[in-house]
């Protein structure tokens, strides 16, 4: 059967572009955004475009900024590990490899969580991360590079394998790393200053993005932003923007994958994550697997196997020989309301979560592109 799947607009602007088009600016050649002195790249992880504008009361100043051209698409899968290594290092899955939340290693059957897993696992940030981070080369040419983040992530591998060159500032608060952001660009000038606010995500995970809880940590974001921007120097250039959306998906409202299930038969391992199946199956079973997921689940998601996915370019333009045994042999991405849980693990506090992202739809891949400051003119 033919394989139909959503397309980006073709003057689409790419989350791979960002960071190129801010040290552009930087270098008096804008394009995407005007010259500036120094740059602050605000992510505010979990913020799609669609979850912001449905909540626009609740965050009346970056909403105030958004203009309708505002907008890019995220990376596929629309999961954090895979859109922030393509933001920081302009390439997509296929070339840098890491290919969503937990993806196989080849050869194994094991499948590391691919923002916590370096360490346990045993993933060489050097090495399974493959390209070149931008605020390494950045910092290699001169320029002051900063990230801005939480304390805890200072040392991690994830840090280590895309943010490498920067010199890191740890700050527990948004509100404190917003002012420690402003206080580096203002003091270093040309800066690229990187700060990550993962605080609305873990809201949106916990409690969903349609919450109360929720609200109120927009609102915190919002206001936090605009301190940020009114203390920034007006030279200098701020853009907010977030690595995917989200979508809730009540409990009632998953798939869970038990023993005896057909849709398991010739399965080896399950990966990915609950709106973004990777499966990887016996050898020869791929067509067979295929046909009874699709069977049973085309009506509510997108079931392709990694061929199909590859050629549609899901990871971009190229797929490196080396990546391409990491991407599940079928792939589950889910358009519905539906989240699938292989229900067979011990654990099953993933099965908590409310807030889900990883697929395919506007509201996972659509996100802001707010700009402030000298980016504003």
């Amino acid at each position: 059967m033919s394989l139909s799947l959503p397309a980006d607009p073709p003057a689409a602007r790419s989350l791979t572009g960002v960071v190129p088009q801010l040290l552009a600016s930087l270098d008096a050649r804008p394009d995407w955004f005007p010259a500036a002195r120094s740059a602050i790249l605000v992510l505010v992880d979990g913020l799609g475009r669609g979850n912001l504008t449905a909540r626009s009361g609740h965050a009346r100043f970056l909403a105030s900024h958004l203009a309708k051209r505002d907008a890019a698409r995220t990376v596929f899968p629309s999961t954090t590990a895979t859109a922030l290594t393509s933001l920081l290092t302009g390439t997509d899955a296929g070339v840098h490899g890491i290919v969503g939340y937990r993806a196989r290693v080849p050869g194994t059957m094991t499948a590391p969580n691919q923002l916590k897993g370096w360490e346990t696992d045993g993933l060489d940030p050097l090495e399974w991360q493959r390209a070149e981070p931008l605020f390494e080369q950045a910092a290699a040419a001169g320029r002051p590079v900063f990230v801005v983040s939480k304390p805890q992530y200072a040392a991690t591998g994830f840090t280590r394998a895309i943010q490498r060159g920067a010199t890191f500032l740890p700050a527990t608060t948004p509100e404190e790393r917003f002012a420690v952001a402003a206080e580096a660009a203002a003091t270093h000038p040309g800066a690229l200053v990187y700060v990550y606010v993962p605080e609305l995500d873990t809201v949106g995970h916990a409690r969903g993005w349609e919450s109360d809880e929720w609200l109120q940590s927009l609102e915190q974001v919002d206001a936090g932003i605009r301190r940020l921007h009114e203390r920034a120097p007006a030279d200098t250039g701020i853009l907010v923007t977030s690595d995917h959306g989200m979508v809730d998906v009540p409990a009632e409202r998953h798939v869970l994958l038990r023993t005896g299930d057909d849709l398991l038969d010739d399965v080896a391992l399950v990966a990915g994550e609950p709106r973004m199946l990777q499966l990887y199956v016996d050898d020869g079973a791929a067509a067979a697997v295929v046909a009874r997921w699709r069977s049973s689940e085309q009506s509510r998601s997108w079931v392709m196997t990694r061929e199909e996915a590859v050629t549609a370019g899901l990871y971009g333009p190229v797929v490196a020989d080396e990546v391409l045994p990491r991407i599940g042999d079928v792939l589950v991405a889910a358009r519905g309301s539906v989240a699938y849980y292989d229900d067979r693990l011990v654990d099953k506090k993933a099965q908590r979560m409310i807030g889900q992202h990883g697929s395919l739809t506007d509201q996972e891949r659509i996100v802001p592109l707010i700009r402030l400051g000298a980016f504003a003119r």
